[in-house]
């Protein structure tokens, strides 16, 4: 396949998934530097992908302009423009086969993400659960460039963080280290109990770190700004900065705190280790941040977990005792342990994992 044609990357939604794969296109890009990307996706996370040469960003307006099947035909006819030579579809949900489907006819080369929907259901079943690890999403990602014809090997680690410059008055000046908090997610049972976790803040801003509280809807900023009015050192950023401003922040950190969330996959794009927390999921379903270590996850065994690949079934024992059991000083020990050992390997260049 010659290297100069574009590749059509298509994964439309959640932000963590989309964020999931810029790593890996920054990886195809430097096995082939020549090679043309067009990365689909919602204008919102356009940012993550700044940084990869050879990329170009279409936006996906799925409430407007590419709304219902005719909107889809619409942007088939407008990416189709764009002498797309191969499809790599990492969302394969209704709206991006409609779009591999229209390629497909026309002579397209195409290969979609498989999301290993058989081997998740035996790991959160109640009965006879297999409980292994199962193919890291980010490694699914790179087969389907790999079936593309654009094989490479995946290193999935993070490399040294590169700070970036951030002008907005707001932010205190650096003199110690920094911690990034991102305690919510999409679906309850991926959230560490919000007063667990506001102890953790608490106790963190305590003994001098500052921290930096992360996410995105109302509620979550009422919360955010309800903790940072507890102590100097919390800082909420909800709803204060934009994408971009809150990327360049997250390059500045020592480490971010997050739930099995987008959090943590902003995080490894900047090269930012993360120490995890993890309830009804569980990072054997593959759902790891790219470059990050299990052994900065922050779980308890229960003969229940995981119950939930994403985290959107409610509890079947009705207590939610993957979280509530979970010790406050567990995390709060994990993740000053995880700011000693980042001290300690301070001469390194390279994030061993």
């Amino acid at each position: 396949m010659p290297q100069s044609a574009t590749i059509l990357v298509i994964r439309f939604s959640a932000m963590g998934d989309v964020a999931m794969t810029a790593p890996i296109l920054k990886e195809l890009t430097k096995n082939y530097p020549e090679q043309k990307l067009l990365m689909v996706s919602r204008k919102a996370f356009r940012p993550f992908f700044n940084d990869i040469p050879n990329l170009s960003f279409f936006n996906f307006d799925p409430k407007n302009e590419h709304k219902g099947f005719f909107g889809l035909i619409r942007l088939f006819f407008q990416l189709r423009k764009m002498k797309i030579i191969a499809v790599a579809d990492l969302h394969n949900n209704l709206r991006s086969k409609i779009i591999r489907l229209l390629f497909l006819f026309t002579g397209v080369k195409t290969s979609s993400v498989d999301k290993g929907r058989k081997e998740k259901s035996a790991l959160i079943r109640k009965e006879n659960k297999v409980l292994i690890p199962l193919q890291l999403m980010v490694s699914r990602y790179a087969t389907v460039f790999e079936k593309l014809g654009f094989p490479f090997q995946l290193s999935n680690q993070l490399t040294c963080p590169e700070c970036e410059k951030i002008s907005n008055p707001l932010f205190p000046e650096k003199t110690g280290k920094w911690i990034g908090i991102s305690p919510f997610a999409q679906h309850l049972q991926k959230v560490y109990p919000l007063h667990k976790m506001e102890a953790v803040v608490l106790k963190l801003a305590q003994i001098g770190y500052q921290i930096f509280i992360f996410g995105g809807t109302t509620d979550e900023e009422n919360t955010a700004d309800s903790w940072a009015k507890q102590h100097q050192n919390i800082f909420s950023v909800v709803k204060k900065i934009g994408m971009e401003e809150e990327l360049k922040l997250i390059s500045n950190l020592d480490v971010m705190l997050s739930m099995d969330s987008s959090g943590m996959h902003l995080a490894s794009l900047k090269n930012i280790p993360v120490v995890s927390v993890w309830g009804a999921t569980h990072p054997y379903a593959g759902f790891l941040g790219y470059g990050q270590s299990i052994d900065d996850a922050v779980q308890i065994a229960l003969y229940c977990r995981p119950c939930s690949v994403y985290g959107n079934i409610p509890c079947y024992r009705g207590d939610f005792a993957c979280m509530n059991q979970l010790n406050e000083d567990n995390v709060i020990e994990k993740v000053i342990n995880k700011l000693k050992d980042a001290e300690a390997t301070a001469t390194d260049k390279t994030w061993k994992i």
